[in-house]
């Protein structure tokens, strides 16, 4: 049977593998040792739990937002990731980390962050367990996620702003791996999402694929069968949508689309819609598609969202992009901004600027849809660390 999963080697098609420079091979190699048997370890799987149960909160709920089903002629539940402790869904795979992590015997943390949502769930799970902890954030993102970083500093977690590139993402995550090859021997790199070398974007996936196995039995309560028509997520990295699709991606009755970040467009030169304009190449470990020139330089991805704001896209989706398993549509600023405002006012939830490019491609499928289908769409975080940039365009929002 065709299956879009890793394979033995870390790829997903002809993306991913595990592209590290030598003072990182072993590390990267005894991870890729311990992560399954870890995982699957009765020990990891009883501890883990407990925690997604009592400290997360979890199951997080499967909500059927009448509202916008109404609006959007379908039966579309929201899964609501934003009401996990620390407002989205980056703790589920924070914790599963952390736990590898003192399994492996390290000492020290390292994260790199966006929106700062993983680097609160980094900083939350490393003070829960008593580790130290370094956040990598770049210094445009400290500026705009400023809440977030207070709340990484009150959790004990040193957050160091990266001053170099474009001030985002990716340069957070090239110093966070600088750091990681100063430190192999002691230091878990704790990353958030399902970029970097194999096994990093499986282990992210496994983590969060919580999330698809709660809609599974949580389907078959409301609906009697446990898969959707649709699922929906945004994509920057990939880890939510990654947790959404996972037990679904070889089911073919289920129809994947995911929404990357436009930003003024895809024909503008600034946006972050990696597969819709990327080319193949390598970044951070790992063979993907990627925003660069012909001669291979980075071209700085622009987003009005931080935590989208980054060059590629994890191999698992390149590959579903690439095979046609997956429907990709980019959702540009002003679309996020128009989609968030309107769940807002419909059910009364304030979406994360992330997950508000989810909520964006449901006019441009509106179309598609049929008042029978079943749509699952993940919101993915709460949108309190966005405020600022709501209040600010809400003139926009209004007229």
């Amino acid at each position: 049977m065709k299956t879009y999963q890793v394979d033995e080697n870390g790829y997903y098609g002809q993306f991913g593998g595990a592209y590290v420079p030598e003072i990182l091979y072993k590390t990267v190699e005894d991870l890729k040792k311990a992560y399954l048997p870890i995982i699957e370890s009765k020990e990891f799987q009883d501890e883990y739990r407990a925690l997604l149960r009592d400290y997360v909160g979890r199951p997080s709920p499967l909500y059927l937002a009448k509202r916008m089903s109404e609006k959007y002629g379908c039966q579309l539940y929201l899964k609501r990731e934003d009401l996990n402790h620390t407002g989205a869904h980056k703790i589920n795979n924070a914790i599963g980390q952390i736990l590898i992590a003192k399994k492996m015997g390290k000492k020290r943390i390292v994260a790199e962050t966006g929106a700062g949502q993983h680097g609160v769930a980094t900083a939350t799970v490393c003070a829960l367990m008593n580790m130290p902890c370094r956040v990598y954030m770049g210094a445009t993102d400290v500026k705009r996620q400023h809440v977030n970083v207070e709340r990484m500093k009150m959790l004990g977690a040193e957050v160091f702003p990266v001053e170099s590139g474009n001030k985002t993402l990716k340069d957070a995550t090239n110093e966070a791996i600088r750091d990681w090859c100063c430190h192999p021997a002691d230091t878990f790199y704790i990353i958030g999402s399902t970029v970097g070398p194999h096994p990093y974007p499986d282990m992210v996936a496994r983590l969060q694929s919580v999330i698809s196995e709660e809609i599974k039995w949580q389907l078959k309560e409301k609906i009697g069968r446990d898969y959707p028509d649709y699922l929906m997520a945004c994509v920057g990295g990939g880890s939510n949508a990654a947790g959404t699709i996972y037990h679904y991606i070889d089911d073919e009755r289920v129809k994947i689309v995911l929404g990357e970040a436009g930003g003024l467009g895809v024909d503008t030169n600034m946006t972050a819609a990696s597969m819709q304009i990327g080319t193949l190449g390598i970044l951070h470990g790992s063979r993907i598609k990627l925003m660069q020139t012909e001669d291979g330089q980075i071209i700085e991805p622009y987003s009005i969202s931080a935590g989208l704001d980054y060059p590629g896209t994890g191999p698992i989706h390149c590959n579903l992009y690439e095979t046609g398993r997956a429907q990709v549509l980019p959702a540009n600023d002003d679309e996020a901004l128009r989609a968030a405002f309107e769940l807002t006012r419909l059910e009364g939830i304030i979406p994360a600027l992330e997950s508000a490019h989810a909520l964006a491609l449901l006019p441009k499928i509106k179309d598609q849809l049929k008042p029978t289908d079943v749509v699952v769409l993940t919101v993915s975080g709460r949108g309190d660390k966005d405020l600022d940039t709501y209040l600010a365009h809400r003139s926009e929002i209004d007229n």
